[in-house]
């Protein structure tokens, strides 16, 4: 319902918009725009074609472009980004989380990031190339600077005066770090622990002295799992050296979970995660078109198979006909077993210990839904077709292609992440022709030998 409800808003927000652009209204298109949050304006710009999406930008405060890039999608900022001058992205960026500014530069074009580079002051610059050091999708990369760090000899007194005159936390601060004169993490101290207890006593004896920490290279679908396993709001990064880089808070995870689930999604139909709805004709079309080939290819191999038994479907043309039943049942199976697995990945579920169980269980599943599926398909077509020999030959199939479905929708996504080939990308394509060829082969093959 609240989806609902904020979907309404921005096309109701949007009308306005385009109404007053439409009418040169443009002081009621800025006042508009400045009342409403950063990311309701970055859902307003992905939500507008090209040319409005243009003209809007111009029309926001430059003081909120960085606000409002860091809620963009990486499609819709890189074209923005595209068509300012560096200096103004330079400015955009000033105030960016580390964490941010690090997604933000990654996914530019080379020479326009070494161009923003350039034009950086020292200190942003190296805040800017240290975080683009650590390597995308590594907690190096999402974490963020900002801690607030204590030694363990002070007392609770002096950290809360300190906190005081200090004015503000951080967002998401649930815990402070306890670190030596070498910057080491020793302990932490939740902010509640530090509120409730004796102003008098030390850091030291209130800490945890054996906090949970996470390695700064570490994948951030590892960082995901860890914190949604032990229910955590923020979390310690560290070096290998033990040194306090960084923290990782619940905001951050969220967008990994959001943006990994998108990229599931889109990537089954063979789609960038970040792709603009509303990006230009020729961009769209250019980037359909690659997964269309590989596509074609498929489809031209699985015909290609039907052309071996030309002979044969010529002199049976009941097998024209019954030709698709066999793939496309083996298809769906497949595509269940396919999903199932990579959602098992995902989640941390499947791993070397016990992959074998899991294909040999998908094995058995294949056997049973082929004996299933198999009887169901021979009845029905002995009935209609009054020919009891058609019947077992795509009863046979039919029993070949589950068995191959399962043990390929298991097999496949395990390989390909051992191949550090994104399973969602290709796996669905893959199995397709491997059951569109077993089952074709299977089908056509047996009816060869024993109907001709």
């Amino acid at each position: 319902m609240a989806e609902t409800v904020e979907q309404n808003n921005v096309q109701s927000q949007l009308a306005s918009i385009s109404e007053s652009l439409n009418d040169g209204t443009f002081v009621q298109v800025r006042k508009l725009l400045h009342d409403l949050q950063p990311s309701d304006v970055a859902l307003l710009l992905e939500s507008s074609p090209s040319k409005t999406r243009n003209e809007l930008w111009q029309l926001i405060d430059a003081d909120f472009h960085g606000d409002v890039l860091e809620e963009l999608s990486e499609d819709v900022r890189n074209g923005i980004i595209s068509k300012m001058v560096p200096s103004s992205v330079v400015d955009a960026l000033e105030d960016m989380d580390t964490d941010d500014l690090a997604e933000t530069l990654s996914s530019l074009p080379d020479p326009v990031l070494q161009s923003i580079l350039k034009s950086m002051d020292a200190q942003d610059r190296l805040r800017a190339e240290k975080a683009l050091s650590y390597g995308e999708e590594t907690a190096g990369f999402i974490m963020n600077t900002d801690t607030i760090t204590l030694r363990p000899d002070v007392t609770i007194d002096v950290v809360l005066r300190y906190l005081r005159l200090k004015g503000e936390l951080p967002e998401n601060t649930d815990t402070l770090y306890v670190v030596n004169r070498h910057d080491n993490l020793i302990g932490t101290v939740p902010v509640t622990k530090l509120l409730t207890s004796p102003p008098d006593m030390s850091v030291n004896e209130i800490m945890n002295e054996e906090p949970e920490t996470i390695p700064v290279d570490m994948s951030d679908s590892e960082v995901a799992s860890m914190f949604e396993r032990y229910d955590w709001l923020s979390a310690p990064v560290i070096d290998k050296n033990k040194t306090l880089v960084g923290r990782i808070t619940i905001d951050d995870v969220v967008d990994i979970i959001r943006e990994d689930a998108e990229h599931s999604m889109m990537s089954m139909a063979g789609l960038d995660d970040e792709e603009d709805t509303f990006a230009p004709v020729g961009k769209s079309t250019q980037r359909r078109s690659i997964w269309l080939g590989v596509n074609l290819v498929t489809a031209l191999m699985a015909a290609a198979v039907s052309d071996l038994f030309e002979a044969t479907l010529s002199q049976l043309a009941v097998l024209a006909i019954l030709n698709t039943i066999v793939p496309s049942m083996g298809g769906v199976a497949g595509n269940q077993t396919l999903t199932l697995v990579i959602r098992g990945m995902a989640l941390g579920h499947v791993s070397q210990s016990n992959s074998v169980w899991l294909i040999k269980k998908e094995l058995a599943i294949g056997f049973l839904n082929g004996v299933i599926w198999a009887t169901l398909i021979a009845s029905v077509i002995a009935l209609w077709k009054q020919d009891f020999m058609l019947g077992v030959v795509i009863a046979f199939a039919m029993m070949m292609n589950m068995i191959a479905a399962g043990l390929a929708g298991a097999t496949l996504p395990i390989i390909m992440k051992r191949l550090n080939i994104d399973p969602a990308l290709a796996g669905s394509v893959i199995l397709t022709t491997i059951t569109d060829v077993v089952g074709i082969f299977a089908f056509l093959g047996t009816a060869t030998l024993f109907l001709i």
